[in-house]
């Protein structure tokens, strides 16, 4: 009797896997194994409660990678819909026009202006400036030649970042990557600029190299990283450089583009109210990417050892 999570992990086993690379060679078809093959493939089989108490760990490491992902979205989510109610929607400033309460701490609503008034972009709010992402953002170009740089530098490549989330989880060791690559630090915004319609946006946990597909951003302050984070991972950002992409095949957007999107530019009290209420969910998302990167280190250290037979599990039999 096989358990099926047991089942699971050992089909993401070295033993599983090695035998589908000899099957894939046998017949010349990478990665296509029939159902026949299958039958014949030989497994290390515990009991059946050490099957399960092997599951029912390596599951829970995976509930919890699981779990700090779903935290994050709903962090992002949060965040984005702060970003859109006050300088999307400007609802502050129509509360305080209706004479509504604003909802938020007096402080902050007296931060915000009583009137809105026309402007090229619309009904906007007083005191508030018309201006381009150029004006709170910069793209600084460290290019660094791959020959300059240590094997153990921390590598990303358009591949590995996400589509429609800031929560940048995976990177690699540049090991044997070439050619030139662009310098960033930790926080930094990483713009993948190729294809932007896949819409990869993300916030970079670690410092180190990436490549010259992705644009590295800035805010021109501290307190302007939350509010340029949340406007270029925006969707109206992101159809904008869509947009204006160049290239049929193999589309690309520009620094000189990005940067010259209008948008309304707060005041700076503003802006800075807003990283203030909104940085720690990003210091929450950095802190829950670290962690699940550690869950699985310790998963797929785990798996092996537990699938092989070489740790057994007898003080947990009957776990799960």
């Amino acid at each position: 009797m096989l358990d099926a999570r047991f089942l699971y992990y050992w089909m993401a086993s070295h033993e599983f896997r090695s035998q589908v690379d000899i099957v894939s060679r046998q017949i010349d078809m990478a990665e296509y194994v029939n159902l026949r093959d299958q039958r014949r493939m030989h497994i290390t089989v515990p009991p059946v409660p050490e099957q399960r108490a092997i599951g029912h760990v390596l599951g829970a490491l995976d509930d919890k990678i699981d779990l700090n992902r779903r935290m994050n979205e709903t962090l992002e989510a949060m965040t984005r819909a702060l970003f859109t109610s006050w300088f999307v929607d400007f609802d502050p400033v129509r509360a305080k026009m209706e004479g509504r309460d604003t909802g938020l701490p007096a402080y902050i609503a007296g931060l915000f202006p009583n009137r809105l008034v026309a402007s090229a972009l619309g009904h906007t709010p007083a005191a508030w400036q018309i201006g381009t992402l150029g004006d709170v953002a910069v793209s600084p170009r460290t290019g660094v030649d791959r020959a300059e740089l240590h094997d153990e530098t921390l590598y990303v490549g358009l591949g590995h970042m996400p589509r429609r989330s800031v929560a940048l989880t995976d990177w690699e060791k540049i090991g044997s990557v070439s050619s030139s690559k662009s310098r960033f630090e930790k926080g930094d915004i990483l713009f993948g600029k190729l294809n932007p319609h896949f819409h990869k946006v993300g916030i970079a946990p670690v410092e180190g190299v990436c490549s010259t597909d992705i644009l590295v951003l800035r805010g021109k302050s501290p307190a302007l990283s939350s509010f340029v984070l949340s406007l270029v991972s925006s969707p109206e950002f992101i159809a904008y450089t869509s947009g204006t992409s160049t290239g049929t095949t193999m589309p690309r957007t520009s620094w000189k583009t990005m940067s010259s999107f209008e948008l309304c530019v707060p005041t700076d009290q503003v802006t800075r109210a807003f990283h203030d209420a909104v940085r720690r969910f990003w210091d929450a998302i950095a802190g829950n990417v670290h962690a699940s990167r550690t869950l699985a280190a310790v998963r797929d250290g785990l798996l092996p050892k537990l699938v092989s037979g070489q740790l057994r599990m007898h003080a947990v039999r009957g776990g799960g």
